[in-house]
């Protein structure tokens, strides 16, 4: 440890939770299990609904609404510039959708025709529009094939690692020569040096208990990492060091994370458990998104 080093901690707030005409589906199965927030340009949280197969618009004045209820699995969520949404879909591969329309379609089902992905979880863009996205499936420390696939702005797929056991969050640091990737099953963020032809990975962080899931940066290059069952989220330094622990105010699944807010100093922080999105203002303001460049 740093001589003199101290980690500020934070208690987050409820910003909003699932409103109860929500909390099921039509044909009786669960909804709730929030994870991908992502903000777009009007201010307005998208989010998916794993259990449920829905994405959902939640305004600044908190009112929800279902973009698109579907046959799928969504597990993390991006906007583009342009501002549709890309999904990760575990059960349907990368998808997007229209926003405006409701209009949902299958982009990538797999990274070889008739094949499919082990089960998609989330997603990054790069400033250039390139679209970085992990393939998670079941794998862990028994099966460590778990994928990162870059998706050009031109439409080539590349496989940028293939030895993860159980890859989850991702996003480019300020330089974009490197990703951070959060590898669920070896409770760790890697740190993948893309400038390397042979892609180095090495240890970035090294967390307690299971986790970590959603990660993203702020202003400074600092890595922001949900933590699940510790119910946290870190800051950590560009070197590794935290600077800021966040507590959970409701459960312990606290899945993912994304900047927002006038300042974009504010922190979204979808609690799976029950359904909620909790919020805490942190000093520096998130790195800006590809959707908002």
């Amino acid at each position: 440890m740093i001589p003199d080093h101290q980690t500020q901690t934070h208690t987050s707030e409820l910003f909003t939770r699932i409103p109860d005409h929500l909390a099921k589906r039509a044909d009786g199965r669960r909804a709730g299990f929030l994870e991908g927030p992502s903000v777009d340009r009007d201010g307005n949280l998208l989010c998916v609904d794993v259990q449920a197969g829905r994405i959902y618009r939640i305004t600044p004045d908190k009112q929800w609404s279902i973009l698109v209820e579907y046959d799928g699995i969504p597990n993390g969520l991006k906007i583009h510039k342009d501002g549709r949404a890309f999904i990760a879909d575990r059960k349907n591969g990368l998808m997007v959708l229209d926003p405006t329309t409701g209009k949902i379609e299958t982009l990538l089902s797999g990274p070889k025709a008739g094949q499919k992905f082990k089960g998609l979880n989330d997603l990054h863009f790069a400033a250039n529009g390139d679209l970085y996205f992990t393939d998670q499936g079941r794998t862990g420390l028994q099966d460590s094939t778990g994928h990162v696939y870059l998706f050009t702005a031109a439409g080539k797929l590349e496989t940028i690692i293939a030895n993860a056991p159980s890859p989850n969050g991702l996003v480019l640091n300020k330089r974009e020569n490197a990703l951070y990737l959060a590898v669920t099953r070896a409770n760790a963020i890697w740190r993948i040096e893309l400038d390397d032809p042979a892609r180095r990975a090495g240890l970035f962080v090294q967390l307690p208990c299971a986790g970590p899931d959603g990660i993203t940066l702020d202003d400074d290059g600092g890595v922001v990492v949900a933590h699940p069952t510790l119910g946290a989220v870190w800051v950590f330094s560009r070197i590794g060091l935290p600077l800021h622990y966040i507590r959970t105010c409701a459960g312990e699944m606290t899945t993912n994370v994304a900047f927002g807010g006038d300042d974009n100093k504010t922190l979204f922080i979808t609690e799976s458990r029950t359904g909620s999105i909790l919020s805490a203002r942190l000093p520096t303001p998130g790195r800006a998104m590809f959707s908002h460049a």
